[in-house]
């Protein structure tokens, strides 16, 4: 998820006092000068050294970020390049996790998902993809939301409107949609559009975080999300479009053009989808949606920028790639 940075929102502000507070102090600081005329509530503090491994003043572990995405990046690498079906299961592996965090947070608002029912088409629908296509995801989505209606049926539980609404959205919302992924890998070279979708991914977060830090002054939705600006997304368009153009040209033998079209949607999807998620985590009123990925906070912190992304990447590459899907 990138963090298009603002470092005002949020960030080391020491919180307001209030009136009876700043009245006090005030009237202190009058009373309490020193020789010199120096007064004592104006004095500067040293600030406390940062404790190694403890957050950066944009909110992340940065070393334990870095080490946790090194070691998530070999094996989708090595899956995606020499063992197609080794990614589908890795893919399956961090979809079923997010549906778990999903209903875990859901949860706290006494929001029940059929976990049976959901997760089991969770790990159904990525396989149905590669090994049916689009009718077979088709199939497998219909069946796996008939299942959940199924399940909850037999539940006496209250609420069964709003169980049902939470398990068809987050089987939507995320093994349908990164089964998109598993149908680039059926195509001819698809696997090059997959590596090229998560280079893009990687340049979002990577240029809009690095920007937004620094150079981030004005949110782009403060009710939403107050740490992403402009100015991060403006990196990430650029760094993205950077990455896009290299990879079109030399990865998949393809006009310059493409790979900045694809870079331009991919960035502004991925961006949407962090947008979704931080709503949801807001209204749930949870920072995170987990904690298993030092660094990350949770999988779905990390692949809210990919579930959209993959079905876009999928119809750019049907419209913009002639044969390839």
């Amino acid at each position: 998820m990138a963090d298009h940075q603002t470092p005002g929102a949020g960030l080391g502000r020491a919180p307001k006092a209030d009136a009876g507070t700043a009245t006090a102090a005030t009237s202190g600081a009058r009373g309490a000068r020193r020789p010199g005329g120096s007064v004592l509530g104006r004095q500067k503090r040293r600030r406390p050294a940062r404790e190694s491994g403890a957050p950066s003043r944009v909110g992340r572990n940065l070393p334990a970020a870095i080490g946790v995405g090194a070691g998530l990046l070999i094996p989708v690498l090595a899956g995606l390049l020499f063992f197609p079906v080794v990614f589908g299961g890795i893919v399956t592996l961090f979809a079923a996790v997010g549906v778990w965090e999903i209903s875990r947070a859901l949860g706290l608002r006494r929001i029940r998902v059929p976990l049976a029912p959901t997760l089991a088409g969770t790990l159904v629908l990525p396989f149905s993809a590669y090994f049916g296509g689009p009718e077979g995801l088709t199939a497998a989505t219909v069946a796996a939301v008939v299942g959940i209606f199924l399940w909850r049926s037999l539940d006496p539980a209250p609420d069964a409107a709003k169980s049902l609404m939470a398990g068809t959205f987050t089987l939507l919302w995320v093994p349908f949609m990164m089964s998109f992924a598993m149908l680039l890998m059926r195509a001819e070279g698809g696997y090059l559009i997959i590596a090229t979708l998560l280079l893009l991914v990687v340049a979002n977060d990577t240029f809009g975080y690095l920007i937004g830090a620094f150079f981030g002054k004005h949110p782009m939705a403060p009710k939403i999300s107050p740490k992403k600006s402009w100015e991060g997304f403006g990196g990430s368009i650029g760094g993205a479009m950077i990455v896009g153009g290299s990879c079109a040209v030399f990865l998949l033998g393809q006009p310059l053009w493409i790979g900045l079209v694809l870079a331009v949607v991919v960035v502004a999807s991925a961006t949407a989808g962090d947008f979704a998620e931080s709503m949801i985590k807001r209204e749930l009123g949870v920072k995170d949606m987990g904690t298993i990925l030092p660094g990350h906070g949770g999988v779905m912190d990390r692949l809210d920028s990919i579930v959209l992304a993959c079905p876009v990447a999928y119809l750019l590459s049907a419209v913009l790639i002639p044969g390839m899907i």
